[in-house]
């Protein structure tokens, strides 16, 4: 009898691994992880800010190219990685340990996507912990001995310290971004200094956003912004573009390193602690955090406390002391026994 097609006794065909879709061609994994990295850059460059790409073109062009550039991505290993890793950890900062595997991962999961290799060999690298930088605050007194002691650059490094803006939302102002009747600063722009010239994009939130000065600045503004036009740089550079930062601020042949000096702050105050301080002082002066979040230009409420952490402590103090006077106000301190903490 002829059985027929379809009937229980059938047993499928077992898949073939190019049918189920698993199937990687072993050819395909001798693509070079150096011929894959142009493609990889070229994709953060669409939606990626100038500093951050030249950040990583560093990382690749220092660490990453040297070692695995040459390496087919199919011979790549977790353990030659994870050594690789751990190598680093010893010698280099958390911050760029990450970059450069991040930069090796990245251009492993473009090997899994586009069907080089089966998985990723980055999977399962233990990496550093990242720590918390602690920050260094300025209070208001050694803010402006500072700023005094920093010539014509007075007003900038107010703006930096009592503003919280980045360098280069400070260095992206334009005269016409001032509006001394609601007493704001406009940030619709940053200029980043990226090998020693001004590149300018949004903000590092990616929006424009309005912060608040305060009356004690009015007239240093009034004063910069005397007798220049609205689209010239509020901070103009001697060649009268963008300012461009040539030297880090611990460099003791600049002018910042020398105005720290005869300050008498810490000579490790760098310019990101200015915005630090700003946040300090918005803090002491009783802003709620949906403010300092909303002046620093902060993605969520939560990043600011994350970040600032440590100036909210004394809120603490204050939560606890609302709580007792509550609590006596109520009379719960009665209702507990005799032998409980408290009720003596």
């Amino acid at each position: 009898m002829t059985r027929r097609s379809g009937s229980p006794n059938t047993s499928p065909s077992p898949k073939r691994p190019e049918a189920s879709g698993s199937f990687i061609d072993p050819s395909a994994g001798r693509r070079k992880v150096g011929d894959l990295w142009p493609a990889w850059i070229g994709k953060k460059r669409i939606s990626s800010k100038a500093s951050y790409i030249e950040s990583l073109e560093r990382a690749w062009r220092v660490h990453v190219e040297p070692q695995w550039a040459g390496r087919p991505v199919g011979s790549l290993g977790r353990a030659e990685i994870q050594e690789w890793v751990s190598r680093q950890a010893g010698e280099k900062s958390v911050t760029v340990v990450l970059r450069n595997l991040g930069i090796l991962r990245g251009i492993c999961d473009d090997a899994v996507a586009d069907r080089l290799i089966q998985s990723n060999p980055c999977d399962g690298v233990e990496t550093p912990r990242k720590k918390r930088k602690d920050h260094t605050y300025l209070t208001a007194a050694q803010l402006f001995r500072l700023a005094d002691e920093s010539g014509d650059r007075r007003t900038m490094v107010l703006v930096l310290g009592l503003c919280g803006l980045r360098w280069g939302e400070m260095a992206g102002l334009h005269v016409e971004d001032v509006d001394f009747v609601r007493r704001r600063l406009s940030v619709k722009r940053s200029a980043t200094t990226v090998r020693r010239k001004a590149v300018v994009d949004l903000p590092k939130s990616g929006k424009p956003r309005q912060v608040v000065f305060p009356s004690v600045l009015e007239r240093q503004l009034r004063e910069q912004c005397a007798g220049r036009g609205g689209g010239e740089p509020l901070f103009p550079g001697r060649d009268g573009g963008y300012l461009v930062h040539r030297a880090p601020p611990n460099d003791p042949t600049k002018w910042f390193w020398w105005a720290k000096k005869r300050a008498g702050v810490p000579m490790g105050l760098t310019y990101h602690d200015l915005r630090h301080t700003a946040a300090s002082l918005m803090v002491r002066s009783g802003a709620n955090v949906k403010a300092v979040q909303t002046q620093l230009g902060h993605a969520s409420a939560a990043m600011t406390l994350d970040v600032y952490a440590d100036l909210f402590d004394d809120d603490l103090d204050a939560v606890g002391r609302a709580m007792d006077s509550m609590l006596l106000r109520e009379d719960v301190v009665k209702m507990l026994p005799n032998d409980a903490p408290g009720s003596a």
